[in-house]
């Protein structure tokens, strides 16, 4: 398995290559100054969106959708805090699993925004997974997820301070309130696996 470092190196060296063919364009190409502009601008663009698009191999908690089956290792919640226009976020660290309830033994971070609801049986959740009983949970009960590229950008750019603490509408750049499924089941006692039957003999 190619290590996120060698990934990390790959695509810096990719990069400056397309930077510097980009350059010979420019300058030796006999083109109007309108179409290396608008190479220029393309170029820049496409720098954007890979670095937003790849934030999850840096450890950024995705906000895309969670796996149909889960086991929920983890958990925090960063409640929401008016004075600094945080809308407040939960983050979930679960592992995908097979229709066996087998984990697939590759952890990731997911970030949903805050609900009330929601934080209570996240934190119920982390005091039966802290009494050792393990829990899980699926993505139907959270429903799609919110992370499209432009919430993406719009999170960046938006100033925190037209930020609400009680949802919001995505077109705006804030937080949507969880879906309705969301107050739902949402986490239950993670079953054992189901073993593959004994060979009869």
């Amino acid at each position: 398995m190619i290590s996120l470092q060698t990934v990390i190196l790959s695509l810096s060296v990719a990069y400056a290559v397309v930077g510097a063919l980009l350059l010979v364009v420019l300058v030796y190409a006999r083109l109007h100054w309108s179409l290396k502009a608008v190479a220029v601008v393309v170029t820049s663009a496409f720098y954007v969106v890979s670095f937003t698009e790849m934030r999850g191999l840096l450890g950024w908690a995705s906000a895309d959708r969670m796996p149909a089956a889960f086991k929920l290792l983890q958990a925090r919640i960063v409640e929401p805090h008016s004075l600094e226009g945080d809308p407040g976020s939960i983050y979930l660290w679960v592992e995908a699993l097979d229709e066996d309830n087998r984990p697939s033994g590759i952890p990731r971070a997911f970030r949903v925004p805050y609900d009330d609801r929601l934080a209570d049986k996240t934190h119920a959740a982390q005091n039966e997974i802290a009494a050792g009983h393990p829990q899980g949970g699926r993505a139907a009960d959270f429903g799609g997820g919110d992370g499209s590229l432009i919430d993406m950008v719009r999170e960046y750019v938006t100033p925190k301070t037209i930020l609400e603490t009680s949802g919001g509408n995505s077109s705006t750049g804030e937080f949507n309130a969880p879906p309705a499924g969301a107050q739902g089941a949402v986490f239950t006692p993670l079953p054992p696996p189901r073993m593959p039957p004994k060979d009869e003999q």
